[in-house]
């Protein structure tokens, strides 16, 4: 369990902290709009706030606890993103490398240009796929949830990224082989499957099994103990039911079947398979805030992570200027992208105020992330909603826990 200090000793007022708790029991559990949360703030190093309140499972009547264990989908990402870029360190991979070097199949990649699969017309990229598209998400890839094209609607078709049993990655690139791009990379900035290929990546240039590498790069140096793809029988009765939102604006039992993948597992989706704590979750936070160390492991360079962290998008712009699609985990506004996760440039275009140069992501199930190195703050948020555009609990929070800043 967490140890915490008074919020007075890290500058922060304690009574304003409160109204987190306030605000998410009054306006959010108890109108049963989600089942429960787990809320940490920490600063300078050192927890100072943490909300429990709610139930894991609505229908057992099992309240959240803290070391509820509860899937944070694209809050995967950040983390596939850092373990590729320790294998950057290691001079393995360049950004500027073309994917096809390592994806041979891909080299024939073509883009879009009329007609509905499996019968497309297309057209040659203007330039390869390079790894740093992947990483920001401008590599013309897309997911098949947008529903917004004749590419979208063929990801549907052949349920490519979503886990069956013996689906690999190998799989999921050999699809994509065969489907063309929504556009030529480098074009525009569309969320994508792209973080499941740098999953892929880490595996070919590592050696090594995805999950293994992460286990050994990131989760037994950080502690991240629940950390993981799948659920070993021992913590199964910690792990927390997943709802979604219906037509009716009514909180309902998700039942997509999706569960099965967290006790056997073949897709290990670097893009959003990941089950975690909101203590493991934490400890990962804190070492991006000191740098890419934490208790002596040093996981990744201070340099590295402070390159992967700004905003790489052309000439410096936000994602309003250059993004295409219906979904992301961040508004566009004042919003910039760099390697695995997005960057705050402008809190009054944003309209909410974390520091200019803190960096964040969420997941599908409204759990979220930010870290803000201006304030050496740490916030960490859990619930299991879906989908996370349902409420703005990003910009609520923001508003709430940055008015206890002394």
């Amino acid at each position: 369990m967490l140890e915490l200090v008074a919020p007075e000793t890290v500058g922060m007022n304690s009574g304003q902290l409160q109204r987190v708790a306030q605000h998410l029991r009054q306006r959010y559990v108890e109108p049963g709009k989600i089942p429960g949360s787990i809320t940490l703030v920490a600063r300078r190093g050192q927890a100072c706030y943490l909300d429990v309140q709610g139930m894991r499972d609505m229908e057992r009547g099992t309240p959240m606890t803290e070391d509820s264990i509860l899937r944070i989908y694209s809050m995967t990402k950040p983390i596939t993103s850092l373990a590729l870029m320790t294998l950057h360190e290691q001079g393995l991979f360049s950004l500027d490398d073309p994917v096809h070097r390592y994806i041979p199949a891909w080299r024939g990649l073509r883009v879009w240009t009329a007609g509905s699969y499996p019968l497309f017309a297309s057209e040659r990229p203007a330039r390869h796929m390079t790894i740093r598209d992947l990483f920001m998400h401008t590599s013309g890839l897309t997911y098949d949830f947008m529903r917004a094209t004749n590419v979208d609607a063929a990801y549907r078709k052949l349920n490519l990224g979503w886990p069956k049993p013996d689906y690999t990655l190998q799989d999921m690139i050999d699809q994509l082989a065969q489907l063309p791009l929504e556009f030529s990379p480098g074009e525009r900035w569309n969320y994508s499957v792209a973080t499941d290929v740098l999953g892929y990546l880490v595996e070919i240039i590592s050696g090594q099994s995805f999950p293994d590498y992460l286990r050994s790069a990131i989760f037994q140096p950080l502690g991240m103990v629940d950390t993981s793809f799948v659920i070993s029988p021992d913590k199964v009765q910690r792990f927390a039911s997943c709802y979604e939102r219906n037509m009716n604006k009514e909180m309902v039992l998700n039942d997509d079947g999706q569960d099965s993948r967290y006790t056997s597992c073949s897709f290990y989706s670097g893009g959003g398979g990941l089950i975690s704590t909101v203590h493991d979750y934490y400890r990962f936070c804190q070492m991006l805030l000191n740098g890419g160390s934490l208790e002596g492991q040093r996981i990744i360079g201070p340099r590295t992570l402070a390159f992967m962290t700004r905003n790489h998008l052309p000439g410096g712009a936000d994602m309003s200027a250059f993004a295409t699609g219906g979904f992301s985990e961040s508004a566009y506004q004042g919003v910039g992208f760099g390697l695995g996760f997005a960057s705050k440039l402008d809190p009054v275009s944003n309209g909410y105020p974390a520091s200019a140069g803190s960096y964040f992501w969420g997941g599908l199930a409204s759990t979220l992330f930010w870290v803000d190195p201006a304030e050496e703050l740490v916030v960490v948020f859990m619930t299991q909603l879906m989908p996370s555009s349902t409420f703005n609990f990003r910009g609520q929070l923001e508003n709430i826990i940055y008015a206890a800043l002394e």
